[in-house]
């Protein structure tokens, strides 16, 4: 099943997006609501069947005429995991880390699928990064890896966009301050949920840029799982129904590149994950 959020009278509302992908069946709640309530997945599932069935407006709106927003338009928490991929470490010279590296984003960086990311006139050096972005959707502390990815509600492409002068300004790097300009983390282009992804480390991901393929590998080289992410950070805080945690990036970033590639105005990437779909977002400066 396929999630997203919109914008209705009543505020942001969940959605679940027809096999066609070209109507939406309205929910009358916020999505982090949903994924609170017993059995919401079954739930929802049923109510859909019903609702297509009966074909009872205004329950299904088509997607021309739907606001869309981010799949999670407000999370708490914006988590992000830096070298999660040996090869991506390597080429930025560093080391594997023997722990996961953790930094995050604030909300206000949040874009959606199709949304024009500013290039920032403070920055030259715009990088691009294809992640997986697990979604939670169950509150949690002190997760236990085995039982992770029962808090998982679903899964979306991510692009972990960096301004690289901000990241790596001496004295000493500032992973947040160079990721978290408005608009450096686009989502979609919607939710998949976990009985359609049963194993999310076999997942192929792909990078495009101007449809020149950049970065291209499989979530089985990922060098802390998705369990193994959701209990170390569950350590040190409470995730809660809409948390994104970006799971990090494979080789083949701008900066890593001899010579260098860096986003310019009217640059377009495309982040593809099987089983999920495709992120399009263009670059304005």
């Amino acid at each position: 099943m396929k999630l997203t959020s919109c914008l209705t009278q009543q505020g942001p509302r969940a959605a679940v997006i027809t096999e066609d992908e070209k109507s939406l069946v309205m929910l009358d709640l916020p999505i982090q609501d949903l994924f609170q309530q017993e059995n919401w997945l079954e739930n929802t599932k049923k109510f859909v069947s019903d609702t297509l069935s009966s074909r009872r407006p205004p329950c299904i709106v088509s997607m021309e005429e739907a606001v869309l927003l981010p799949p999670i338009p407000m999370p708490q928490k914006i988590a992000c995991v830096g070298l999660n991929y040996a090869d991506h470490a390597a080429e930025t010279g560093d080391s594997i880390p023997d722990a996961p590296v953790i930094f995050n984003k604030f909300p206000t960086a949040l874009a959606k699928n199709g949304d024009i990311i500013q290039i920032p006139a403070v920055s030259d050096k715009i990088d691009y990064e294809a992640e997986l972005v697990v979604v939670i959707g169950r509150a949690g502390r002190n997760i236990p890896a085995t039982e992770a990815l029962d808090y998982v509600a679903g899964y979306c492409c991510g692009n972990d966009v960096s301004a690289r002068d901000w990241q790596m300004r001496p004295p000493a790097r500032q992973w947040f301050i160079g990721k978290t300009f408005d608009g450096f983390a686009p989502i979609g282009p919607w939710i998949v949920t976990p009985d359609e992804i049963p194993d999310p480390h076999t997942l192929e991901i792909e990078m495009r840029l101007n449809g020149q393929v950049m970065q291209h590998s499989n979530t089985n080289q990922f060098i802390f799982s998705i369990p193994t992410l959701i209990e170390w950070i569950s350590q040190v805080c409470t995730l809660v129904p809409g948390d994104l945690i970006f799971t990090g990036t494979p080789p083949g970033v701008g900066m890593g590149r001899n010579p260098q590639i860096f986003l310019k105005d009217g640059d377009v990437c495309e982040v593809e994950i099987a089983k999920i779909g495709t992120l399009r977002n263009p670059f304005k400066r």
